[in-house]
């Protein structure tokens, strides 16, 4: 097979390339360059050691290499889609529109196309089961990455390979050391796709600035301090609010009237709720169950987390309701809810938290 390798100078990827080889396939590597760029051309993601790393990698394993741009797109549809989403005071997940819009989505427009597979270093499986692929949970429930697969379509899964999928992260690393690949000991990349090493206020101030408003406890209505925006605060943030005698967890936000509601720690009523409601969910390899009256037993995450939370869905119109076993916190509206099967094998499909 022809196979397009994703590799961007973390172990993880670096690890694919070897593993490709060892399948017997000659990947073509290419290393994407997304930074943050707008119209005034500002640019804070610092790509040359990570593809320092790639160019080692192709270099050693014998494997021609491409280094394209998707600059202009990536700002078109993920970052533009992440400052709109703040701006209405939603919390956006713009890692999971990398992956839909751009790993798998322009770039196959544009290159990935002329390869039978992509090969990418997440921690995903697939599973072939009757005649269709579906997207699959990681051997490491740890580093289990599907969360952030949850809006890739069928034409995407269908293409797509995860040649670590059955590894540990410990495993991982224990082939990159083995091998001498200089991102053995690398730190995993954190934070947001596109801000590189930027801090994600610096970013959300210089396109939507500060704007001075209230924090007031919930149950109260008692002014507890002051805040520069509410686009700065997410559903669920306990870290960065300034106050004291807390801890203080953002409850909601008046988008309108640029107020931040808070809560105590030890205050679970407003915290956490057992129902979430999912609009424009998309089933990724197909509609397992049509138009059904009745509720199904599923598993599912509102956020990247090691743990899978049961519960049961049922559909309300056009709306698919999640009801939690127990009670999750933080249902922040923009985030996506991330629904698989019971047995937390399959992933099923996605829809934005309303």
């Amino acid at each position: 097979m022809e196979i397009a390798a994703l590799v961007s100078g973390g172990v993880d990827s670096s690890v694919v390339v070897h593993r490709l080889k060892e399948m017997g396939h000659d990947p073509v590597i290419y290393y994407i360059k997304i930074g943050m760029e707008d119209k005034d051309g500002y640019i804070d993601c610092p790509s040359e050691e990570d593809i320092e790393i790639v160019s080692y990698v192709a270099k050693k394993y014998g494997c021609r290499m491409e280094i394209v741009s998707l600059h202009e797109e990536y700002w078109d549809s993920v970052v533009k889609y992440t400052i709109d989403s703040v701006k209405r005071g939603l919390t956006p997940n713009p890692d999971m529109m990398c992956n839909k819009l751009i790993k798998f989505g322009v770039f196959e427009q544009k290159w990935g196309h002329q390869f039978d597979r992509i090969a990418t270093g997440h921690y995903a499986t697939t599973t072939e089961e009757g005649g269709l692929t579906w997207l699959s949970t990681a051997k490491d429930s740890v580093k289990d990455q599907t969360y952030f697969l949850g809006q890739i379509s069928y034409l995407q899964v269908s293409r797509l390979m995860f040649p670590i999928g059955d590894l540990l992260k410990s495993e991982v690393r224990a082939i990159a050391a083995e091998q001498k690949l200089p991102s053995a000991q690398r730190k995993d990349s954190q934070g947001i796709c596109f801000l590189g090493k930027v801090n994600y206020n610096e970013f959300i101030e210089r396109y939507l600035g500060r704007q001075e408003g209230l924090i007031v406890e919930l149950e109260t209505g008692n002014i507890l301090g002051k805040h520069q925006g509410f686009w700065f605060h997410t559903i669920g943030q306990r870290k960065g609010l300034g106050l004291s005698g807390g801890p203080w967890f953002v409850i909601k936000k008046d988008v309108n009237r640029n107020i931040v509601y808070v809560s105590k720690g030890y205050d679970t009523r407003h915290q956490y709720g057992d129902q979430i409601n999912l609009q424009g969910f998309e089933f990724i390899t197909k509609d397992v169950w049509g138009d059904f009256t009745d509720e199904k037993e599923i598993t599912f995450k509102i956020r990247h987390t090691p743990d899978f939370t049961r519960g049961r869905i049922s559909r309300i119109g056009d709306l698919y309701r999640i009801q939690s076993e127990m009670p999750v916190q933080g249902i922040a509206a923009g985030q996506f809810g991330v629904v698989y099967d019971s047995e937390s094998r399959l992933c099923l499909g996605s829809g934005m938290i309303i």
